[in-house]
């Protein structure tokens, strides 16, 4: 009776490591390709199970850590771009004395072409 077992064992190994392949092809694809690595991601692109890659530790620890990956250099992007409120105020400010500036340059051009109109009428 081992002896049936033995080959549905080797069979299962045989599957479970075909899968496992397939999985860090999947995943090697997306690094490559610049799409996001998450469980639905690979699970689509390789065809494998999402139970699969959930129960195999060795899988779910492959798709955490490129998760984690990604999840830090969308960080590192965010806090390189993202402006902090006491920066959104000087630029702010900056734009409110832009605008102020414009403003009197406006009224003083409106008052000159007024001078020069009169001018023009008296003549």
């Amino acid at each position: 009776m081992a002896e049936p077992t033995k080959y549905l064992e080797t069979s299962w190994r045989k599957r479970s490591d075909e899968a496992q392949a397939k999985v860090l092809k999947a995943i090697k694809e997306l690094q490559a390709n610049g799409e996001p690595v998450n469980f639905n991601t690979v699970h689509l692109k390789s065809g494998v199970s999402k139970n699969y890659l959930y129960t195999n530790e060795a899988v779910r620890k492959e798709i955490e850590s490129q998760r984690s990956l990604e999840a830090a250099k969308a960080g590192l992007w965010h806090k390189k771009y993202d402006r902090t409120s006491k920066s959104k105020d000087v630029l702010i400010e900056a734009k409110d004395k832009r605008i102020a500036k414009l403003e009197e340059e406006n009224h003083r051009l409106r008052q000159e072409l007024d001078t020069l109109r009169r001018l023009l009428y008296e003549k």
